[in-house]
């Protein structure tokens, strides 16, 4: 039997998941999209301060290591034979920032992640410089002005860290968000490595421009980011080097989407007007615009989804972006306790059913879309003396759907089409209750796959598919069907209307909280 199943599996790819909060290696079977194996490992992230967030990139480098090494064992004792991976693809956590040193490929700092606050004095200082009536950085990147992005934390980097400064003067610095880190080291390194990265994770650093498909002069000035630490930029699906150590030596790095575009692909949104909505540390809902940018009225960014080869055409996509979502279940098990494991807060919440007028603003690095509003603070309101820890469990599911459906809310608006359904994907849509709750409140059915790993999929698909490589077909006849678990709402709609409008008041009230910044440089 075992032998059989070696002969026709056929040609295999590898995918590295690289999120906020942990690193995966999954393997693919090209030819039915079937999840083979993979392996996971959690990772550190450090609060230094208050509303500083940071990662070690040798550690998360590490994980992808290990990641890979496990799989690779798993899949022995499975009897498949690891040289049938012929690709491997890269999807990564976005906007997350690391500079380090070409000649010793030493981190010269930690790696600043995407939630983290410590730039909002840059952030308050740079929109100062741009004039009211031609925002330039909005029209050319498609960003809001922030400290989601990764210019804004690279600039802190500059004025903040002599080591950075220093390597940038003897011009031994590269910079790179997550996915140009792990590419360059899986390539070789200082031994070679290849600098690079691609259009979906270049159109987050606010420095690209996505018309032109460029890095940016005028933008590279204004944020006074020098051009020669920057990756080359390349498209998300070509092959960009070859694994230089490890299990998997020598096979082609030939896919490369920021974690919300590979979900797109994953979620095989190839038509204009199609969404997904990924449940990660965050919550991202992205619509694909098809080959036009379309600048969102309503706190929406306009971003680059994805272009799968050399010489094919760009798409674009409207995103909405909730920065706390599995991040406020993480919360709750390791800072308040009231859970042991992430799972646990289904159980919590079932015992109640509802989270009796009690409502949970998770707004810990501010708000996101649609308000872009930094002084916001998370708050609970609505407690009575009945309120307990399955009402705020509860509570806290309510706030994902809620801040799901103010974006929902932005998309229709700007795109003049209401959805009529939403897919689904990411780690929080294993919970039943929250995808219940999801379509209760959106008033709409939630469809998820029966196979969650989207983004990793998105990723192996694009490394699949690249030239040269050719062992994934995105043609649509060929793509495999998906069976798909759908979600009714069941409650009425005005019951739905109610406690959305509920929420909005208690948003009102998160915000405006931080009058003055705490202090924000100070490092040696």
């Amino acid at each position: 039997m075992a032998s059989t199943k070696k002969a026709d599996l056929g040609p295999l790819v590898g995918a590295v998941d690289q999120g906020t909060s942990s690193t995966r290696f999954l393997v693919f079977n090209s030819k039915t999209a079937e999840l083979l194996s993979h392996h996971q490992v959690e990772i550190k992230q450090e609060f230094p301060r208050e509303g500083w967030v940071e990662q070690d990139p040798k550690e998360i480098l590490q994980s992808v290591y290990e990641c890979i090494e496990k799989t690779c064992e798993k899949l022995g004792q499975l009897n498949i034979d690891i040289s049938n991976i012929k690709a491997i693809g890269v999807s990564n956590q976005r906007e997350t920032t690391v500079v380090w040193d070409k000649l010793t490929g030493e981190p010269l700092y930690n790696a600043v992640v995407w939630l983290d606050l410590r730039t909002q004095s840059t952030v308050e200082n740079l929109s100062k410089r741009i004039p009211g009536n031609n925002n330039f950085v909005k029209s050319k990147t498609g960003l809001p002005l922030s400290t989601y992005f990764s210019a804004v934390k690279l600039r802190w980097l500059l004025d903040n860290v002599r080591k950075v400064q220093k390597a940038v003067e003897e011009n031994r610095a590269l910079f790179g968000t997550i996915d140009s880190w792990l590419i360059w080291s899986l390539t070789g390194g200082v031994n070679g490595g290849v600098h690079c990265t691609d259009v979906t994770n270049a159109s987050r650093t606010m420095l690209f421009n996505i018309h032109s498909l460029e890095w940016d002069k005028e933008l590279c000035e204004f944020f006074g980011i020098p051009m020669e630490i920057l990756p080359n930029v390349r498209s998300s699906s070509e092959i960009y080097g070859l694994m230089k150590a490890g299990a998997l030596e020598g096979v082609p790095i030939s896919g490369c989407l920021g974690d919300q575009s590979a979900a797109l692909v994953g979620q095989m949104c190839f038509q204009d007007g199609q969404a997904k909505n990924t449940y990660g540390t965050g919550c991202f809902l992205l619509c694909n615009t098809g080959h036009k940018c379309v600048f969102s009225e309503h706190g929406l960014l306009t971003t680059v989804a994805y272009k799968l080869g050399r010489d094919k055409p760009v798409y674009y996509a409207l995103e909405g972006s909730v920065a706390i979502a599995g991040a406020v279940i993480r919360w709750l098990r390791d800072n308040l306790g009231i859970i042991k494991t992430s799972e646990e807060i289904e159980k919590l919440a079932k015992e109640v059913g509802t989270s009796y007028g009690c409502y949970f603003v998770p707004a810990f690095s501010g708000l996101y879309a649609p308000y872009w509003e930094p002084s916001a603070r998370g708050i609970i309101c609505g407690l009575t003396q009945f309120t307990n820890k399955c009402h705020i469990a509860f509570a806290a599911l309510e706030a994902v759907c809620f801040q799901t459906r103010e974006i929902l809310d932005a998309m229709n608006r700007d795109c003049g089409i209401p959805l009529s359904h939403l897919q689904v994907d990411g780690g929080m849509t294993s919970n039943k209750i929250l995808m219940q709750l999801q379509a209760d409140i959106l008033y709409i059915p939630v469809v998820k796959p029966s196979m969650p790993e989207t983004t990793a999929l998105g990723a192996a698909m694009a490394a699949g598919a690249a030239e040269g490589v050719g062992v994934w077909s995105l043609e649509p006849e060929d793509l495999s069907a998906v069976t798909m678990e759908r979600f009714e709402p069941q409650i009425n709609a005005e019951e739905s209307e109610i406690r959305y409008s509920t929420w909005k008041k208690a948003v009102m009230k998160s915000m405006g909280w931080v009058t003055t910044q705490s202090p924000e440089s100070g490092i040696p």
